[in-house]
């Protein structure tokens, strides 16, 4: 079984980007991403109502990475290090099995502009030669093109297609699964 160590917390930097630990003073633009309408418009969760149910978010994640079961960043640019434009993270880990589920985000005025696959790329990097990952899965709404062709673009290809296996706000939703074997 795999032991994930995120002590002491890793930094990425890729050529416009550094991905840095999320800290409380990242609430404000953490509620605004859990909030803004297009960027959850696939995302299918609750949205915070109060900035302050973000703190649980943040200890949450802080919680995962001090107990080594998850690991989020929040992605900034490097010319505005301080300000938090979006999250990657992988969530959900399986340290028996080596996988782990990535997940992201990003204010839609930063779309098209390869920010979140520059970020994916290092992410991945560091799932597969760091925390010694052999396969990082996503799991995403099949009605999200954008996500579905990120995806793509990195490697990853369409495991499953689960009919109504989420429930979430009165209904059943579908869920579509891809996954990203470690490069031999």
């Amino acid at each position: 079984m795999l032991q994930f160590n995120f002590t002491p917390f890793p930094v990425l930097q890729t050529e416009r980007l550094l991905l840095r630990r999320m800290l409380m003073q990242d609430d404000e633009a953490l509620f605004l991403l859990r909030t803004e309408e297009a960027a959850n418009k696939y995302l299918d969760r609750e949205k915070p109502t109060a900035v302050e149910q973000v703190h649980q978010l943040v200890n949450k994640i802080d919680d995962g990475i001090r107990n080594n079961t998850a690991i989020s960043w929040a992605i900034a640019l490097k010319e505005n290090p301080d300000e938090m434009i979006g999250t990657i993270s992988y969530h959900k880990t399986d340290a028996a099995h080596h996988r782990a589920e990535i997940g992201y985000m990003i204010m839609p005025h930063h779309w098209r502009k390869g920010l979140v696959s520059e970020a994916i790329k290092a992410v991945l990097d560091y799932g597969f030669n760091s925390m010694q990952l052999h396969s990082i899965e996503a799991n995403i709404n099949p009605h999200n093109e954008a996500s579905r062709n990120i995806l793509l673009k990195h490697g990853f290809v369409k495991e499953a297609y689960f009919k109504e296996n989420y429930y979430y706000n009165g209904r059943f939703l579908d869920s579509e699964i891809y996954s990203l074997l470690q490069p031999k």
